[in-house]
């Protein structure tokens, strides 16, 4: 864990933060925005970079890292679990609009004229997504899974598998040594 300095809020800052819950040893950028951050929940060993955007109904784990430009948009509730880390500039969706002309769209038409679907965003056990990544809404990213750089997570993803593209396909398995290495660390 890196030591606090002054790009990062401090423990007593981050206690006067109405989050629904914040773990210990959290890291924060003073350059990252919250919207709707009572329910946002922090757990334990969690550090989040500058200009990340954290909206919405968001739980994360132990042991996560939020690299630089992340965005996520929780409307529908996004869960990282335990080990799992978002590269710099992914985006994550648990809502989207309808961009097929039959329905307005953005947050500043009337809502009936609109057409949002959307559902939960999980984000597994020793996940990691690579940089530039979206991920749509109403998916799961399998335990221990890996997606390489700009690829477009469109539908759910097996555990322990290697993806890449747009839309991401499985193009190998990844290792579980992982899983060996984090029992080394304590909570």
């Amino acid at each position: 864990m890196q030591k606090n300095d002054n790009s990062f809020l401090s423990p007593q800052e981050l206690a006067l933060m109405p989050f629904k819950y914040i773990g210990e040893h959290v890291l924060v950028s003073r350059k990252a925005s919250f919207y709707n951050i009572g329910e946002i929940s922090l757990g334990n060993h969690v550090r989040i970079d500058d200009f990340c955007i954290l909206s919405g109904s968001i739980t994360l784990g132990n042991h996560i890292h939020i690299s630089a430009h992340c965005a996520l948009y929780g409307t529908m509730g996004i869960e990282m679990e335990d080990f799992s880390g978002l590269s710099p500039g992914c985006k994550v969706f648990s809502i989207t609009d309808d961009f097929s002309g039959e329905h307005m769209v953005g947050p500043m038409v009337p809502e009936a004229l609109t057409r949002v679907s959307g559902g939960r965003v999980v984000i597994g056990k020793f996940v990691q997504v690579g940089a530039g990544c979206t991920i749509f809404p109403s998916t799961k990213i399998g335990e221990g899974a890996a997606v390489g750089a700009m690829s477009l997570v469109n539908r759910s993803l097996s555990p322990w598998g290697i993806y890449a593209g747009i839309p991401v396909k499985r193009i190998g398995d990844r290792s579980k040594n992982i899983i060996e290495l984090a029992k080394k660390i304590k909570s």
